[in-house]
């Protein structure tokens, strides 16, 4: 089926970094989008999503799948298991056995799946083998699935990406292990997104497996060398021949914002030979010509420059908004938020905040902003020197201090640029959220883009005083926004 004959389409999985990128395009080239989601408030803020039917489901409770199959000519299967959790493997067969059943009853003509890279010969990793069978699932109703089978994906807020820029950064001296003398081809994630969109139109995709890989093959230590020439860093390797995956992922916790379930996935798929036979996918897209992998690294670090990461590996991670305490590590930025109700309206909040620093101060622990102050000017910086043009008047562009006001929403927001010397990039957010006429939740939340290795040294170490310090100003601004109130 292809071209007039599929028009309405069915993604799942519209919440993570595969799917938040392809929906958006299909609605783009015309097609009625219906998304299946765990969460749907999760996708309540994306433009695209208002142009999309979406339905609450979970594939693996077999829940809101008759709805979502319904009418559905096509569907994509997005979804697999990132972390290594105990059972995983059950879990995804039984999310794809209820999904085949689903798709079969409902009459759906095509499921397009994006699966895992090698062959079914190949010695694999327990989450590639998984991947493999999940497919073989997906086809044994009777459904015809066009199953993708890609390399490393590499573009911005990839898991994949993020891993090889974080170490490279991050590390003057690498520990070269003797897994990183495999081989991978990595694939842009415009070229992920080209051959699942394409396959609609063409009809002999159908019921196919491909093999879809950059136009490259390297080894995984020519990946983060290919990476540090580019950002023009000089890194050492020290080869290390005996490895442990438990160990390596700890490392690249405590090194990267990549937890531990995620990363020992990672490093035990790195001794599988995972280069992708193209001969299938040259047949069916001859018009397409992958990107090597310094060109589609070039590609995601353009897209990190402008702030216009549009999906992150992040979606993983079950969203810690509600809990009155976070602590972040994503996509090169750190944030730091602490959330507190308070009993005051949000204009009330706001008046409080949007009046800070200049002969105010800063609320709470003021000798510890004064000393940074004093340490910034010792470096050539700025200070604290420059005040404020208005005790409460605030308007974006103007300067606060050691900060330029970037974002001013009324009674609702002050975002906050730091224009003090520091080892990266640094803003600071006060947010009221109503919560009816007479109560609020204040969000204050700062956030840091290390640059390299001193910016990420800069941050933690001052970590403890950060968490000391915007609790009690976040608890500060409660005491003054209900006291204002009282009086």
């Amino acid at each position: 089926m292809s071209g007039p004959e599929i028009r309405n389409i069915l993604v799942t999985g519209a919440t993570g970094y595969i799917g938040g990128r392809l929906a958006p395009r299909l609605v783009i080239s015309g097609y009625r989008v219906r998304c299946l989601a765990r969460h749907p408030e999760r996708l309540s803020g994306r433009p695209w999503a208002r142009m999309t039917e979406i339905v609450k489901g979970d594939v693996y409770r077999n829940e809101g799948l008759s709805e979502a199959l319904a009418g559905v000519d096509a569907a994509y299967y997005l979804i697999h298991s990132m972390a290594d959790t105990p059972g995983f493997e059950a879990v995804e067969e039984e999310s794809a056995r209820n999904f085949a059943a689903a798709a079969a009853g409902a009459g759906c003509k095509r499921i397009i799946y994006l699966g895992g890279p090698g062959s079914d010969r190949a010695e694999l990793s327990r989450h590639l083998l998984s991947r493999h069978k999940v497919g073989k699932i997906l086809a044994s109703t009777g459904v015809p699935v066009t199953e993708f089978r890609a390399g490393m994906i590499v573009g911005s807020g990839s898991v994949s990406f993020e891993l090889i820029r974080y170490l490279v950064e991050r590390l003057p001296v690498i520990p070269a292990f003797s897994c990183l003398n495999s081989c991978s081809q990595p694939l842009a994630i415009r070229d992920v997104l080209y051959y699942l969109a394409k396959c609609l139109d063409r009809p002999g995709t159908t019921g196919r497996v491909i093999e879809v890989g950059g136009a490259s093959c390297h080894r995984y230590r020519d990946l983060l060398r290919t990476y540090a020439d580019i950002r023009g860093l000089k890194r050492r390797f020290i080869d290390l021949k005996d490895w442990d995956p438990g160990l390596c992922s700890a490392m690249i916790g405590l090194i990267t914002p990549i937890p531990r379930i995620f990363a020992k996935p990672l490093m035990e798929s790195l001794r599988c030979e995972v280069t992708c036979d193209t001969s299938a996918a040259r047949e069916f897209f001859p018009e397409k010509e992958p990107l090597d992998f310094a060109t589609a690294v070039k590609y995601a670090l353009v897209r990190l420059s402008e702030d216009k990461v549009e999906t992150s590996w992040t979606a993983a991670y079950t969203p810690s908004y509600a809990r009155p305490y976070t602590f972040e590590d994503r996509e090169g930025m750190i944030s730091h938020a602490h959330v507190i109700d308070i009993g005051a309206p949000a204009s009330a909040v706001y008046r409080v905040f949007s009046g800070i620093g200049g002969k105010r101060g800063w609320f709470y622990g003021q000798f510890l902003w004064y000393l940074k102050a004093l340490q910034d000017r010792l470096v050539g910086g700025i200070g604290m020197r420059r005040g404020r043009r208005h005790p409460d008047l605030i308007q974006q562009g103007e300067a606060l201090d050691s900060w330029r006001v970037e974002r001013v929403i009324e009674d609702r927001m002050l975002l906050l640029r730091a224009e003090m010397r520091l080892p990266g990039k640094g803003w600071l957010q006060f947010e009221a959220v109503p919560r009816g006429e007479a109560a609020s939740t204040l969000r204050l939340t700062a956030y840091f883009e290390p640059h390299g290795l001193s910016g990420s040294v800069y941050w933690y170490g001052l970590y403890p005083a950060h968490a000391w310090m915007f609790r009690g100003l976040a608890l500060e601004i409660k005491r003054r926004a209900e006291s204002r109130l009282t009086r």
